[in-house]
């Protein structure tokens, strides 16, 4: 069943609608679990599209075991997503930055308060996202540490690859996610992959994530596949951020991924005109180069990646 949620007028009658897909078992039943699953708040994050397409693909292929609720909201920002911006294309606004919104507000006030009120309540809430243009990121699940407590085991189930608990002040409180916890619904924010762009690989280990938690929901009776144990990081000083020295084109030497020894190159920065290597990107220490540069022209400061202590990693 699909539902549309918001719906507002705008100019040369045309209509914003934030829509949803409900996807339930053929006898509902007073006090199911319910997932939802929401992506395309930022409208040049397109990694969880092919997540909602993926996991309504398998569950159709045995919904008998399906005893639960599944909600998917591919297009929270739809504007954002037809014209290839990351905010609301002319409102300059960061969706992002309004929760919990107000039914008495603008606009998109009106917009967001209405779409916590769709899901809210739910079982659990994956607020996935995509990197930007420019950094590739590996699966991750962001916590604020002030929710840890419940929201950690979820997310060791979640098939991701590293879960970076934040300190509360570094968290908006604006944020969808934010928001949502703070009235009790928990919600795990998911990192992966980079913007305007589709990894499949990284779609379909979330997908298996989504499908465990879904079985340890009571939401699907069927097989899952086996997960991943993630690295948890509580540490600020865990993660090394690395940035360039000058600017040029930044070529880089090993995957994303990597587990890197100290001094190892990361990339060059080079100069296509004179036909030189300015800089060599080299890990400061040990560790898992989880973000790395995709967009290869730099400027002084960029971020070039970020790497994650080896004794955090925990591999020899």
């Amino acid at each position: 069943m699909i539902k549309t949620i918001a719906s507002v007028g705008l100019p040369v009658d045309e209509t914003l609608e934030i829509r949803k897909k409900r996807v339930t078992p053929d006898h509902l039943i007073d006090g199911m679990k319910r997932i939802s699953i929401v992506t395309g708040i930022h409208g040049d994050e397109l990694e969880g599209q092919y997540v909602c397409f993926e996991l309504q693909r398998r569950m159709e292929q045995h919904m008998e075991h399906l005893s639960g609720i599944v909600d998917l909201y591919p297009a929270m920002n739809p504007l954002g997503i037809d014209s290839i911006t990351r905010g609301i294309p002319a409102f300059d606004l960061d969706m992002n930055r309004l929760f919990p919104g107000d039914l008495d507000g603008s606009m998109m006030e009106y917009v967001v308060a209405r779409i916590m009120e769709d899901v809210a309540g739910s079982d659990c809430v994956l607020d996935i996202h995509a990197s930007n243009i420019y950094l590739t990121e590996i699966p991750q699940i962001r916590i604020n540490e002030l929710h840890q407590d419940t929201l950690v085991p979820m997310a060791e189930i979640s098939n991701v690859d590293l879960i970076w608990v934040h300190g509360a002040s570094t968290v908006l409180e604006s944020t969808f996610a934010y928001s949502l916890n703070s009235i009790k619904t928990p919600t795990l924010v998911v990192e992966m992959g980079v913007g305007m762009r589709i990894t499949q690989e990284y779609g379909n280990q979330m997908v298996d994530g989504i499908f465990r938690l879904m079985k340890e929901l009571g939401i699907w009776s069927g097989d899952v596949n086996p997960v991943r144990k993630p690295i948890i990081s509580r540490n600020p000083e865990d993660v090394i951020y690395l940035n360039a020295s000058v600017g040029g084109v930044f070529i880089p030497a090993v995957q994303h991924g990597a587990r890197l020894r100290k001094d190892e190159i990361i990339g060059r920065i080079v100069d296509p005109l004179c036909g030189k290597v300015l800089d060599e990107v080299l890990a400061p220490e040990d560790g898992m180069l989880f973000t790395i540069r995709d967009y290869p022209i730099v400027v002084e400061g960029s971020l070039m990646g970020r790497l994650l202590k080896k004794e955090v990693c925990g591999y020899e």
